[in-house]
């Protein structure tokens, strides 16, 4: 299988023109994703390969976009909307959980949606306000959406061939703050990787750090870092919110006895509060200390000279596992 070295946004790119290749009810649609490619160019050049009736300069009105989305796959096709930031989701939000979601249920299964909301979500790039949110748990509390956040160019392409396949609506969170600052091998042929597993990318006895998207990076880095301490941390990457991955990430607290989750979102009512209570459900008499969460603060996301402070850094990544290690 020949592959490429792809950034992830060349790997949502490479994704998207795959399955419009090879399935013609697969169709791209949004604010200016046509003529310019998209405010990232994740979607640059599809209109040239594909026409203007399968890539879709929208209007700017986010719940139209979905709405008409949510028609379009209730039809048959298989649209893949796309959201400029995902902090623009919330004027669509409506659509989301009322119809989206709820369509299979509410029609006892006549009708499915085969739809993926793309968004970029996550902070760190200097952008103005609404731009820089992580509200992933939104979108999880819904039972009839899956979430899905990859963390490289690999799992972008075949999460999200997996996601345009699946018979069911899917919100896919893109973490920006890493769409170009890596690139990865990716094959040139369609892949898919499973929605609903995680991937632990290191193993270790001492401690198990659960994190996702964006913040995958700086917790590896962590753990590099603390080898020298004599830490040895296991890293799993969740990559799918919702179904989240429980089997995985009980197999590896009961390794280790110990965790710390990082992420980015608020703290309260995040991720990491829902691993907490996973654990402590299922592997509690193996448990040796408090789970710890490196998160963002219950706080509105600040501006240029703060959000450095509210980001989860390679140090407070760091602080954590050491909290956790020696309680």
């Amino acid at each position: 299988m020949s592959s490429q070295n792809l950034t992830i946004v060349q790997a949502v790119r490479d994704g998207l023109y795959t399955e419009m290749n090879l399935d013609d009810e697969v169709l791209v649609m949004g604010e200016d994703v046509g003529k310019n490619g998209g405010v990232f160019r994740a979607t640059e050049g599809l209109k040239d390969e594909f026409g203007g009736d399968r890539v879709i300069d929208t209007p700017l009105a986010e719940s139209g976009i979905v709405g008409t989305a949510i028609g379009m796959a209730a039809m048959g096709l298989k649209p893949v909307p796309e959201i400029q930031f995902s902090g623009f989701m919330y004027p669509g939000f409506d659509q989301i959980v009322s119809h989206m979601g709820r369509f299979r249920n509410r029609t006892r299964g006549r009708y499915t949606l085969p739809m993926v909301l793309r968004a970029p979500y996550g902070g760190g790039i200097r952008a103005p306000e609404s731009h820089s949110e992580s509200k992933e748990m939104f979108y999880a509390h819904e039972a009839g959406l899956k979430v899905v956040i990859p963390s490289t160019p690999y799992d972008t392409k075949g999460l999200l061939i997996s996601a345009i396949r699946d018979p069911d609506p899917v919100i896919f969170m893109e973490p920006k703050l890493i769409y170009r600052a890596f690139r990865g091998e990716v094959p040139e042929e369609d892949y898919t990787v499973p929605i609903g597993e995680a991937a632990v990318r290191r193993e270790g006895t001492d401690v198990s750090v659960f994190t996702f998207g964006a913040m995958t990076r700086p917790t590896l880095e962590a753990v590099e870092n603390l080898e020298e301490e004599g830490i040895d941390a296991e890293v799993v990457d969740i990559r799918t919110i919702s179904p989240l991955d429980r089997e995985t990430i009980v197999e590896s607290f009961k390794k280790t006895g110990r965790a710390v989750v990082v992420h980015e979102a608020p703290k309260n009512g995040g991720l990491g509060a829902e691993i907490t209570a996973t654990i402590q459900e299922e592997a509690l008499l193996y448990q040796e200390a408090p789970v710890k969460r490196v998160a963002g603060y219950d706080v509105p996301y600040p501006l240029y000279a703060l959000e450095d402070y509210y980001l989860p850094s390679v140090a407070r990544v760091e602080e954590g596992i050491r909290e956790a290690v020696n309680f």
